[in-house]
């Protein structure tokens, strides 16, 4: 990471001469601009910079689309003001002489634009710093690599593209060394730009991979995997390939983004563990209702886990994505999976795939949380056994299904407000409207000739 002095030096030196101003927009995308460094220190440092506030609200394809009351015709899409962060400055080391740093957003009144993804997540870590917590959170992200670039796979329509790898190479020390010197850049440009790199290993399906970073607070947590996600795929296209995170590219395993949170007290006391008075698992009563108020609240909440058609097609029995509603100790078949002992101890959220936005869905789980442990929720025993034959609540399985649950949540308006439950609500419409729109290759193959 860099310091506003180390920038300026650097650019007096002449090495760095970029400064990409960036925020995460309702799809967990980076978008923004690409300013002049000396600009950036002359006059954005002090007055910010602006961009248009229909980045909060088009579709994926950046169309605009109605039904949003922050943007829209009728009120002129107007601008909002980008405020970068400084403490997420960093060198973007797959681009020369480029440095990037992340911005909040805020209206021309200097409030919050409290749709916006990193404000919805600060909302959610100041009501835990509030009750003397924080959330520390890492994120496991999958993703399928390809020898085939990004403009050849628009050109064949994403059909008969080659796999990285040809068969299954988790934990394969020969399979992941066929694409070491990709994975390797990637890793050590990530280090390169102010992350902590844990590791990677091949995963099930062809050509997939994962790449692993050290956990950290939960609003550095997700500010690294929005670099890390674009820097990916920046990186693969250099090298002739690509990369994608969608939550389900075939019928073989999808990509999952396992997301892992523990609860600390904001001294750094180790509150959701307890070795004095803990339960058989290393929980303590505040972890127990920690637990319970992801249970408890998941449906209602799993829109900001799953945002998109695609996100539900992972959820398939005997997958290792989650289809039941229940917690265990290291038990892959839960939605839950409890892990670790002492300062290590968390749990790993199984429900988002790769296509997450990592600001929603962890503030999801840090209200989910926060909800449990006010209302001192009991937890139901650890589930042991298969769970995808459990007669528990089931994730939901549609995008639909997670709208309506969404939309009609009483507790989701009372800890997002009514704006930011109507604005997400009104992006999966838009995304079910324009799936019910669309005919698919599945549609033609079964009825082009026998219907």
């Amino acid at each position: 990471m860099l310091t506003l002095e180390q920038l300026t030096l650097e650019v007096e030196a002449g090495t760095v001469d970029t400064v990409l101003v960036a925020i995460t927009d309702m799809q967990g995308r980076l978008q923004g601009k690409r300013l002049h460094a000396r600009y950036f220190l002359d006059v954005v440092i002090e007055h910010a910079t602006e961009g248009c506030n229909y980045l909060l609200a088009v579709d994926v394809d950046m169309n605009t689309v109605d039904g949003y009351a922050m943007s829209s015709w009728a009120s002129g899409y107007g601008d909002f003001v980008m405020q970068p962060d400084l403490a997420t400055l960093r060198h973007v080391p797959w681009q020369d002489g480029t440095v990037m740093v992340l911005a909040d957003l805020r209206w021309e009144d200097g409030t919050d634009v409290t749709a916006s993804p990193r404000q919805v997540l600060a909302r959610q870590t100041a009501r835990l710093a509030e009750a003397g917590m924080s959330a520390f959170v890492g994120t496991e992200l999958e993703f399928i690599l390809f020898r085939d670039t990004y403009e050849q796979a628009w050109n064949s329509g994403y059909r008969n593209l080659t796999p990285a790898n040809l068969y299954n190479v988790d934990y394969s020390m020969l399979g992941t060394a066929r694409v070491e010197p990709l994975l390797r850049r990637i890793r050590n440009s990530m280090a390169g730009a102010g992350m902590t790199v844990e590791s990677a290993k091949g995963e099930c399906n062809l050509g997939q991979q994962e790449i692993v970073f050290r956990y950290d607070e939960a609003l550095v947590a997700c500010d690294h995997h929005v670099v890390y996600k674009n820097g990916a795929k920046e990186i693969a296209a250099q090298e002739g390939y690509a990369l994608t995170f969608m939550a389900k590219y075939d019928e073989r395993e999808g990509n999952s983004c396992h997301i892992h949170c523990s609860f600390r007290g904001t001294d750094g006391a180790l509150v959701m563990a307890d070795e004095t008075h803990a339960d058989e698992h290393g929980l303590s009563a505040l972890g127990r209702s920690f637990i319970a108020g992801q249970l408890a609240y998941l449906r209602d909440l799993t829109l900001l886990l799953a945002p998109n058609i695609n996100s539900y097609k992972r959820y398939v029995e005997g997958s290792f994505a989650p289809t039941a509603l229940k917690w265990g100790r290291d038990n892959r078949t839960c939605a839950f999976r409890l892990v670790g002992h002492g300062a290590s101890l968390r749990l790993e959220n199984r429900v988002p795939g790769g296509d997450v936005n990592p600001y929603l869905a962890t503030a999801a789980i840090a209200a989910a949380g926060l909800a449990g442990i006010e209302a001192r929720l009991e937890l139901e025993p650890a589930f042991t056994g298969n769970a995808y034959e459990s007669d528990a609540d089931r994730v939901p399985t549609s995008l639909a299904e997670a709208l309506a649950l969404w939309e009609g949540s009483a507790f989701a308006r009372k800890t997002f407000g009514d704006d930011v439950v109507d604005h997400y609500a009104n992006m999966a419409k838009v995304e079910l409207a324009a799936y019910a729109r669309s005919v698919t290759d599945w549609e033609r193959y079964r009825g082009f000739e026998r219907l």
